[in-house]
């Protein structure tokens, strides 16, 4: 009704915090966002969202339910948000992994896996820590039949959902985008790539399908015992420290049952490495792809498209495809959505069902062939499109039966004003003539709220994943979870610091050790002794020389070998400096 009267009704500070309560607790993580977009532009929105924490807190729920999806550029917004109103963050938002990593690292893969410290943890001792012998040590679920499992009850750790990490959700993102570029390419044909040759077209279309398709996710499976050789049994024990003698049976009892234990704890289950191939880059395919243009949230393109400019006959070639095929190939990104099947989170009016109509369009020449070959046919009524567009759904949907078979027996006598040509153009035509749909009334959620980033957010292509972009995000949230009076614990430094090795980018070495030093965190020596002899390997002497100089600055203690390594280092290159200079 607000959106109906948007003219006089406009939603107030609170309307947009109820919405993005309503939204997180029913996992509608993208609708939550853009009402969480809208509750920026209020001064002290985020408090009113925080509620002083009463009613479940929501604003812990939606940080946490950003985490759990890794929608981290959306969770940096939301904390410069409640930077901006002195929001400091609750505790609450930061309880939130098992592995003693909070929502600023439990989003980097690997998942569900507990950071290298760089020294043997003491398991027994943490569980007396803990309180295991009194038994005040917190479960993670209660017992089969108890009470369920509230997060925030003395006892309990909060016990989320396995995430879906930083790397996954930008690879769902890129997949739908290309999804939505392919649709544009199989409706518009050549007409969408420019000045292009059908060879183009038809490299772009394979590009287009390869992106949606993935990689292979055969290959992550490990292959059956039954049918692995005894050197591959001896790989797979001997990459999990297990014992590799005995005969193949033995052997094979032996797989099966880390296998189990590996399942039975939720680890992934071992297989053999695979080389990744690098993708090549195709600068003339990427250019011809950049061309192509969504118009999501675009309600004037609509409105221009209903009222029939711009409208070619001939759209193009088109690629001929089975529906099946079309549909498996299109839904594979579906997934990426956010488990939303129900509900659409993208329009909320009638300039969506425009949008769903127009976008199954197909050139006149073929429609006319398929309405000839159906003519060609046993009589058969028209099909009733596009009545969606209708300003009264409700007259639409009480169509009686006896009408219905009335209309069948009836083609000719077509005064039901439901019923429309074949041809969506006609269609369209067909509705302007009989004036039951005023163009004034296509506008989105955006157009009535005023949400003007909207249009510009929904166009702009999604980046590419890399170690190297993970890794700055990382940095940039713990400094601003820091700022807001959060705690990171050691695992989340431990997992920052991981991911820059994996990258590897010395440069971010220093600034982390030096915030997990701040923060009272110490590290076991091996995992300096790593990072050094990295820099090293990587010639990179001025890094290890500066993290040398912090660890003794921070009374870290370094092995004496390192230090040895790290002089040698500086006088082979002061001497090749110097034979340089002489030549």
């Amino acid at each position: 009704m607000m959106v109906e009267d948007h003219k006089r009704v406009q939603p107030n500070v609170k309307t947009h915090a109820l919405l993005v309560e309503c939204f997180t607790k029913y996992c509608v993580v993208r609708e939550a966002i853009r009402h969480f977009r809208a509750l920026r532009n209020f001064e002290g929105g985020t408090k009113v969202l925080h509620n002083e924490g009463k009613f479940g807190d929501p604003l812990s729920l939606y940080l946490r339910a950003l985490c759990r999806e890794g929608r981290i550029s959306e969770l940096l917004e939301a904390l410069e948000a409640m930077a901006k109103d002195n929001q400091p963050i609750p505790p609450r938002a930061m309880i939130l992994s098992r592995k003693y990593r909070t929502l600023v690292s439990s989003w980097i893969e690997p998942l569900q896996e507990e950071a290298e410290l760089g020294y043997e943890i003491d398991y027994v001792a943490r569980y007396i820590a803990e309180g295991g012998l009194t038994g005040e040590r917190k479960r993670w679920v209660p017992r089969r039949g108890k009470t369920p499992l509230d997060p925030d009850a003395e006892g309990f750790i909060y016990s989320n959902p396995m995430e879906t990490s930083f790397k996954q959700r930008c690879l769902e993102e890129w997949k739908l985008h290309h999804r939505k570029l392919l649709k544009i390419l199989l409706n518009e044909g050549l007409a969408a790539l420019g000045d292009a040759s059908e060879s183009d077209y038809i490299r772009v279309e394979e590009r287009l399908r390869k992106i949606i398709k993935g990689p292979d996710q055969n290959v992550l499976k490990p292959k059956a015992a039954s049918k692995m050789t005894v050197s591959e049994f001896k790989e797979e024990l001997e990459a999990q420290d297990l014992p590799t003698d005995g005969t193949r049976n033995v052997l094979y009892q032996r797989v099966q049952k880390a296998r189990r234990i590996n399942r039975s704890r939720g680890r992934p289950l071992w297989v053999p490495p695979v080389e990744e191939e690098e993708e090549e880059i195709d600068e003339e395919l990427d250019e011809l792809i950049s061309r192509m243009q969504l118009h999501e949230g675009d309600t004037e393109f609509w409105k221009a498209r209903f009222l029939g400019k711009g409208i070619n006959g001939n759209q193009g070639k088109i690629i001929e495809m089975e529906p099946t095929e079309v549909t498996d190939l299109l839904d594979d990104a579906d997934a990426a959505d956010d488990g939303t099947k129900d509900v659409e989170d993208d329009e909320a009016d009638e300039e969506e069902e425009v949008d769903a109509e127009v976008e199954v369009e197909q050139p006149g020449n073929q429609v006319e062939q398929i309405v000839k070959e159906k003519e060609a046919e046993a009589k058969k009524p028209l099909q009733m499109i596009g009545v969606q567009l209708l300003k009264d759904i409700d007259q639409t949907t009480t169509t009686t039966k006896k009408s219905r078979r009335r209309a069948r027996a009836s083609v000719e006598d077509d005064d039901d004003d439901d019923w429309f040509p074949e041809d969506i153009f006609e269609a369209f035509e067909e509705l302007r003539k009989r004036k039951v749909f005023d163009v004034s009334d296509m506008y989105t959620l955006a157009d009535a709220w005023g949400w003007t980033w909207e249009r510009e957010l929904k166009n702009k292509p999604p980046q590419r994943w890399s170690q190297e972009w993970e890794v700055e995000l990382a940095m940039k949230l713990m400094q601003k979870v820091i700022e807001l009076g959060g705690t990171p614990t050691i695992g989340d430094c431990a997992m920052i610091l991981r991911a820059a090795i994996r990258a590897p980018m010395p440069s971010a070495f220093l600034k982390i050790l030096q915030t997990t030093h701040s923060l009272g965190y110490v590290f076991g020596s091996p995992l300096y002794d790593e990072i050094i002899s990295l820099c090293l390997d990587l010639g990179e002497l001025d890094a290890a020389i500066a993290i040398v100089a912090d660890l003794e600055t921070a009374g870290i203690t370094v092995p004496d070998q390192t230090i040895d390594r790290v002089i040698s280092a500086r006088q082979n290159a002061e001497s090749s400096s110097n034979t340089n200079g002489s030549t």
